[in-house]
């Protein structure tokens, strides 16, 4: 696969780089602070258009603050909700969501949302001020954050909307989106997006209505009519999301997704699986049979911690299961994880949990970027024995 290759660093340069982390007391991550530094001296030496830099400029503040907003909260699940702004609390859409955020904040789930009115104050509402995180984008012609999140620690204000789209997917375990006009849609195709590409974690995405609406069971109409009979999906694409319109059928499939998955890794050409119980022979017997189709070559197999695992302290007490997945079929991979999570061996469902790491694993926005990191690194990386992810 392609790179961009920097070409080689004057030595000066690096000492400087080196002599200014030293001041800060910059001891872990250097080799990635060390690029951010080489990003900043590349800019200067291209001269950087000056609105380029605006924009790199406020993006990457964005971000820092996010990142340091969250990272106290690192260890407890999340969902981001989303939906309409313009949606009124005496709409009924409004107590459903409402109701949903307060069922997943009593089993220690912490609600994301964008910080505005309608499905986003109902969320946060629902939540409860301690459990709830908002990301707000300014707008001219919106109000700022909404009453339930203004002047909280919690609150993140954004510029752009990429910046904020960013936050709200990359630190959620799970997604619930209510009705919502052209926003509400772009977050729902984009998350869709990054599950059908495996540029996002497998996770739970709910598209949640009330009782005899319509609006989901339209846009599925549409989406399987007109995209998927043209060929432009495919029908395991599907799998993706779930349409419900009761809100502890919306609270179980989050929750449920993580009874007996943990988390994925790629190590070599191959997709190691963490759960929380090992399944018998005739459990992987079964899966084999069923989802052998994904399987570039061998067969799905359970497997103790492989090397880099071991060497990274890498969930070391959880059961694996490992097979070499074409990187092509998330849409099936996710019913993959439907059926462990089914399976007889899998341990009773978490009724509470205030612990992200009895959720999840963490949730990399990018996970074939760390796929590559984890394989050059094990020199076990060949990029003619898999098929290269989908851009």
């Amino acid at each position: 696969m392609a790179r961009t290759r920097r070409p080689p660093v004057p030595p000066e340069l690096t000492a400087r780089i080196e002599d200014f982390l030293d001041g800060i007391g910059a001891q872990s991550d250097r080799d990635q602070l060390t690029q951010i530094l080489l990003t900043v001296a590349d800019l200067a030496s291209d001269r950087t258009d000056r609105l380029d830099l605006k924009i790199t400029t406020t993006a990457l503040a964005e971000m820092r603050l996010a990142f340091s907003v969250f990272a106290p909260y690192r260890e407890t699940p999340k969902v981001t909700i989303f939906g309409s702004a313009r949606t009124l609390p005496d709409d009924p859409l409004y107590d459903q969501t409402r109701e949903v955020a307060a069922a997943l904040a009593e089993r220690g789930w912490m609600v994301i949302t964008g910080a505005g009115p309608g499905i986003m104050a109902a969320g946060l509402e629902g939540a409860g001020r301690d459990m709830s995180f908002g990301i707000n984008i300014r707008l001219p012609f919106e109000q700022g954050a909404n009453e339930f999140i203004a002047q909280d620690p919690k609150l993140v204000e954004m510029k752009y909307f990429f910046t904020r789209k960013l936050m709200l997917m990359k630190e959620s375990d799970g997604f619930i989106v209510l009705p919502g006009g052209f926003g509400t849609l772009d977050e729902t195709f984009e998350l869709l997006t990054l599950m059908q590409t495996g540029k996002a974690e497998p996770s739970p995405l709910v598209l949640l209505e009330v009782e005899g609406g319509t609006y989901w069971h339209e846009w599925e109409h549409f989406v399987r009519q007109e995209v998927g009979r043209r060929g432009l999906i495919s029908e395991d694409d599907c799998a993706l999301y779930r349409i419900t319109d009761d809100a502890e059928e919306a609270v179980h499939e989050v929750t449920h997704f993580y009874r007996n998955y943990h988390s994925r890794r790629f190590v070599g050409d191959r997709l190691v699986m963490r759960l929380r119980s090992a399944p018998t022979d005739d459990e992987i017997a079964s899966l084999n049979a069923e989802f052998g189709d994904i399987v570039l070559r061998g067969s799905i197999e359970r497997t103790e911690p492989l090397l880099p695992e071991v060497s990274g302290d890498d969930h070391l007490g959880m059961a694996r299961i490992a097979f070499r997945f074409d990187r092509m079929h998330h849409g099936r991979l996710r019913s993959m994880i439907d059926i462990i999570n089914a399976l007889e061996s899998a341990p009773p469902e978490l009724e509470q949990s205030g612990d992200r790491e009895s959720v999840a694993g963490g949730r990399p926005m990018e996970p074939d970027v760390r796929a590559r990191d984890d394989e050059e690194a094990d020199g076990a990386y060949d990029p003619s024995s898999t098929r290269p992810p989908l851009t």
